[in-house]
């Protein structure tokens, strides 16, 4: 493992998976890029802009105000931890195994069994498509060689 200088911090690191192109490689870089922008944007609108969220979905506001601060630290969390395999694709594919198939599928289908049994707002639907997808494109980028 590469000793943290202050030449190589945040640089990408140059890593190998065994009958893995280089190809492959870049793109669960991008995959990686992708969600923890997904996941911060979430959790700054939900620390920071929920009048905004309250409003464009046509929910109440949560009560109480800590499960979305809650929340949205866990999606900041999960955004920091993308840098992981944004940096070390390889090393870390384990994190996109569980945060994008595991987390975002179980997430997406959540949203969807929410609005069907227990009728929640249609415009929870975006969360579960923007989950799906997400975790359907890791899926396809972690099983590519």
């Amino acid at each position: 493992m590469t000793t943290p200088t202050p030449s190589n911090i945040g640089k990408p690191r140059a890593t190998t998976l065994p009958g893995a192109s280089s190809s492959a490689i870049g793109t669960l870089r991008v995959v990686s890029l992708v969600s923890g922008l997904y996941d911060a944007l979430i959790g700054l609108a939900m620390l920071c802009g929920r009048d905004l969220l309250v409003a464009l979905f046509g929910v109440p506001p949560p009560v109480p105000p800590i499960h979305a601060d809650l929340n949205g630290l866990f999606a900041l969390a999960v955004a920091l931890g993308y840098t992981m395999p944004y940096r070390d694709p390889v090393h870390y594919r384990p994190y996109l195994w569980l945060m994008g198939p595991l987390l975002k599928g179980a997430g997406a289908v959540l949203f969807l069994g929410d609005y069907l049994i227990r009728s929640s707002p249609a415009s929870y639907l975006i969360f579960a498509a923007g989950d799906g997808t997400l975790a359907l494109v890791t899926l396809w980028a972690l099983r590519r060689r």
